[in-house]
């Protein structure tokens, strides 16, 4: 099954264009890379309100299934997309950034510093992503597999088999 996507760039400097957006167009080609359908993108600034919105756009008027936003989800006090994310969510994902955060630590100690959050609205699938480019290809590259699988939970008219080995489909 083909499901749609995403991609919303969180930044104030992107959004005001002072900045050009690397990461949104990387996550975009992965997500794509991956078989989704990438039927949405948006810039927007760190403004609680304004994420809060798109989110429920994407999730309860466009249907969008896989939801992915990069930036605002580090130290700065304008980093609002956890929250965000967590005001609209019904139910949490837990799991899916502590994969991710898991996979960055890998990389740099400072994975650990990452504030993303993910969850269910619908059905509809949200995750949060870092505002670097290489951060966000590293985390959605952690969990992208295991994010279809979910999406067919989600999806499935009962329960989808979830007993797979490692390293099977």
């Amino acid at each position: 099954m083909t499901y749609t996507a995403a991609v919303i760039t969180v930044s104030d400097k992107g959004a005001r264009g002072e900045r050009v957006d690397t990461s949104g167009p990387a996550i975009v080609q992965i997500a794509q890379a991956h078989g989704f359908e990438v039927v949405h993108t948006t810039i927007i600034p760190d403004e609680m309100q304004q994420i809060q919105a798109e989110l429920v756009r994407c999730c309860d008027e466009k249907k969008i299934a896989l939801v992915l936003t990069t930036g605002g989800t580090g130290f700065s006090p304008r980093d609002v997309t956890p929250e965000a994310t967590l005001a609209v969510v019904e139910r949490e994902t837990r799991g899916i950034p502590e994969a991710m955060r898991m996979a960055s630590m890998q990389v740099t100690p400072r994975g650990c510093l990452s504030r993303s959050a993910a969850g269910i609205r619908g059905r509809s699938l949200i995750i949060n992503l870092p505002g670097s480019e290489k951060a966000a290809r590293e985390n959605i590259l952690a969990v992208i597999d295991s994010v279809r699988h979910g999406l067919d939970m989600l999806y499935s008219a009962g329960s989808a088999d979830c007993a797979q080995p490692v390293g099977t489909p």
